[in-house]
């Protein structure tokens, strides 16, 4: 392909793709293809010769539309929100042409496993500083994290990948953690000789959006020498809206925050934030000089080409920074947070039908965009719903677990999700639920 020949394609792309998002809706949002279907559809082998870029748009919608599940459909209400503008999709287009390769890190996953390495260094090193006769696997084996029993499974993964125990605390009945019960643990590990190192709260938490208390646990944590990370890959979006601020009061005593605009800032996948108190925290912990990566001011953040070569696990990354930039200027602070008040209204929107409806309850406090709810009964019947409200491919949700309870998660998530998406959801979902309860079984 030339570049006259890219131009041409290039404009068609643009169609398909606006296309595509205009008349989303139409389609099923959720595929209903099994695993494996492609086996039949694609040889098993490359081409040998170069085929025509008219046959591979074709299989686009023959090959791989078939499966996918349309994120961006205003009928999908499942997980958190993927975002996505048309301001961000020509940013990426441009970050993918300048191909420029930046060090530092990628996701709200990533962000926590680089925060609790960096805590871990650092209290070995405080540790060993003040007893001599420590090793590093002395201390090692001793170090105890702690997080959320509803914080999300990336959390844990990365007290695994960091080979560090890490203990869920309990929750009030809210949902949140508050200072007591981590205090309460943190005395106790202290006692059976354990070395308390690393707390990783959560502001939004994936199953229904709750708090931690983080203006009472964020003195204990730093009364205590232990690293307090805050996770707010989805909410921390909206802390561009001044009512929402009050939500973020704490963060003054946490020593890294990250969120992910990608969730709900309308830049689309990936793009993750991430804040340090001290950036010798982080530079410590994974500092590595090899001749061919040295450079002037590289522990500053005033390189143009290797400014966090010691920032993250994996050396590069892409120009992802663009997409804000883009995104920033042509939808404005005003923009942006029309978006975020629109997505919450329509929550509260949603939750107002559920809490009119008295065969239904609503599970946890609406404060953003997440509505969890569930049909009063077992949780046999409310497996029995979600079960057909995914075979029908209208609408797509995904279930969590609260207080024992299996609950129905009802996320706004697309951009372009309106009140009338809204209220022919809670249709489905009602004509749904009286075809289940008029079942000889219910």
């Amino acid at each position: 392909m030339d570049a006259a020949e890219f131009r041409r394609r290039g404009k068609e792309m643009v169609d398909y793709v606006a296309d595509y998002l205009e008349n989303i809706e139409k389609r099923p949002v959720y595929p209903d293809v099994e695993p494996g279907y492609l086996h039949s559809l694609i040889p098993t082998e490359a081409p040998l010769e170069p085929e025509s870029y008219e046959d591979v748009i074709k299989d686009v919608e023959r090959v791989i539309m078939p499966g996918i599940t349309h994120w961006h459909s205003p009928y999908f209400f499942a997980y958190f929100p993927a975002a996505s503008s048309y301001p961000a999709m020509l940013a990426d287009m441009l970050c993918g042409a300048l191909g420029c390769i930046g060090f530092s890190w990628g996701t709200a996953s990533e962000a926590t496993l680089v925060s609790l390495l960096a805590a871990r260094c650092k209290v070995i090193r405080r540790v060993q500083a003040t007893n001599s006769s420590y090793s590093e696997s002395d201390v090692f084996g001793k170090l105890v994290a702690y997080t959320s029993e509803q914080a999300h499974s990336s959390v844990e993964r990365a007290a695994l990948i960091g080979g560090v125990m890490m203990k869920q605390v309990p929750t009030d009945d809210s949902y949140a953690v508050r200072v007591d019960m981590l205090k309460k643990m943190i005395e106790k590990d202290k006692a059976a000789g354990l070395i308390p190192f690393y707390f990783c709260a959560t502001l939004g938490t994936t199953p229904s959006c709750a708090f931690d208390h983080v203006v009472e646990l964020g003195p204990l944590c730093n009364e205590e020498n232990i690293w307090m990370h805050i996770d707010a890959a989805y909410a921390g979006s909206a802390f561009i809206c001044p009512e929402f601020r009050p939500l973020l009061n704490g963060v003054e005593f946490a020593d890294s925050f990250n969120f992910n605009p990608h969730k709900w800032l309308l830049v689309n996948f990936d793009c993750s934030a991430m804040w340090v108190k001290k950036r010798t925290d982080i530079i410590g912990a994974f500092k590595m000089e090899p001749l061919y990566l040295k450079h002037e001011n590289q522990e500053s953040g005033r390189s143009i080409q290797f400014t966090h070569t010691h920032w993250q696990i994996p050396l590069g990354r892409r120009f992802r920074s663009l997409k804000l930039w883009f995104v920033f200027r042509l939808y404005g602070l005003q923009g942006m947070q029309a978006h975020i008040r629109k997505h919450v209204a329509l929550a509260k929107e949603f939750e107002s039908l559920v809490r009119a409806d008295k065969r239904f309850e609503i599970c946890a406090e609406v404060i953003m965009g997440l509505v969890c709810f569930r049909l009063k009964g077992s949780n046999e019947l409310n497996q029995n719903l979600l079960k057909q409200i995914t075979d029908s491919r209208e609408i797509h949700l995904v279930p969590c677990q609260l207080s024992g309870r299996f609950v129905l998660r009802f996320a706004v998530c697309a951009r372009t999700t309106e009140s009338s998406h809204i209220q022919q959801a809670w249709r489905h979902i009602t004509q749904l639920t009286f075809e289940l309860l008029q079942e000889p079984s219910h």
